[in-house]
């Protein structure tokens, strides 16, 4: 291998005849695993995704004869799991995908859905490439809109998507990888950028220093629960959702009314700040633990559109979520 491969991590090429290592193999982990989140829309499946892909590689290297290369044949595989996966299962979604907007005046979030339901966020780490040149088209591939998007597409057109879209496949590779002709990955991918067109909620622009000062002034609003310099910070159709309840809110008077009804209980929250699907996330802990200790509520992840906060959302599941995030379990404060 180059000096230049070792400096950025590529993995070493078999040559011909030669069986890969088990380390040739592992050094494919972190992009198999953007790519499985892409298709299944959940860490945790992708995950199990990315291992039983390496099961199956590991237990076929004696097949593998480099007419292909590695890369190829890892994805063809990885490709066949979530395909798998995806057989006869319901699609994930965003609250927004599933019903209207609420009025805020319900007193409670009502009935969850399972887990199964709902698009899950994935930390950035764990998916981001080491080259600058690609994150960009990382965190963008990865938005939870893009990725809520992804879902509305059958399973192979969606895997086609990926691989030419993102991953940036010639078409005459994604048909061999997926058994087709080039006319049908062509064919695919033509009726997939219309869905997506039709789903997609925006391109997620690099945030700029006037914008970080934004998401600070939203955060410290929140923090002090100050509803009126909070809400001054939203869009005009601005959203509030919180899996794996269904309700959604849309603009800044709704928004407004849950939190100063329902939602009060998030008065005094503290949070500490991570990196979800391309964007900032906060660990929300709230002040309802004994002798109002800071327990786990939420992890709340901000999308900021210009100079507003266009979309919060709150994923509840912090047992999950919270270890997956780095983000301590025990009351914090």
């Amino acid at each position: 291998m180059s000096d230049l491969a070792v400096q950025h991590g590529l993995p070493e090429a078999p040559t011909r005849g030669e069986r890969p290592s088990e380390h040739q193999l592992e050094l494919y982990r972190s992009e198999l695993t953007g790519f499985c989140y892409r298709m299944l829309g959940s860490p945790f499946e992708a995950d199990d995704a990315v291992q039983d892909t390496m099961i199956r590689a590991w237990r076929a290297l004696d097949r593998f004869d480099s007419r292909s290369s590695l890369r190829s044949w890892m994805y063809r595989i990885a490709t066949n799991v979530c395909l798998d996966m995806l057989n006869g299962r319901k699609r994930r979604a965003l609250p927004m995908d599933m019903s209207p907007s609420a009025p805020p005046v319900l007193e409670s979030l009502g009935v969850a859905l399972p887990e199964s339901a709902w698009i899950e966020p994935m930390p950035d780490g764990r998916v981001t490439p080491e080259d600058p040149a690609d994150v960009a088209v990382s965190r963008e591939s990865i938005r939870l809109a893009f990725v809520a998007a992804l879902q509305q597409l059958p399973p192979r057109q969606r895997a086609v998507l990926i691989l030419r879209e993102v991953l940036r496949w010639k078409a005459e590779e994604v048909a061999e990888l997926l058994e087709s002709t080039v006319a049908s990955v062509n064919s695919a991918l033509q009726r997939a950028r219309a869905t997506m067109a039709a789903h997609d909620g925006g391109a997620l622009e690099p945030m700029d220093d006037a914008q970080q000062e934004l998401l600070s002034r939203y955060v410290d609003a929140f923090q002090r629960y100050d509803i009126d310099g909070l809400v001054a910070l939203l869009h005009e159709d601005a959203t509030l959702s919180m899996p794996p309840y269904p309700l959604w809110l849309r603009g800044p008077a709704d928004i407004a009314a849950w939190l100063v009804g329902p939602g009060l209980k998030c008065r005094g929250s503290h949070w500490i700040q991570v990196q979800a699907n391309g964007s900032a996330a906060f660990g929300q802990y709230r002040p309802s633990g004994p002798d109002g200790a800071h327990e786990p509520w939420a992890l709340h992840v901000v999308e900021v559109s210009g100079d507003r906060i266009s979309r919060m959302i709150t994923f509840l599941d912090t047992d999950r979520l919270f270890p997956l995030f780095g983000l301590p379990l025990r009351p914090v404060g």
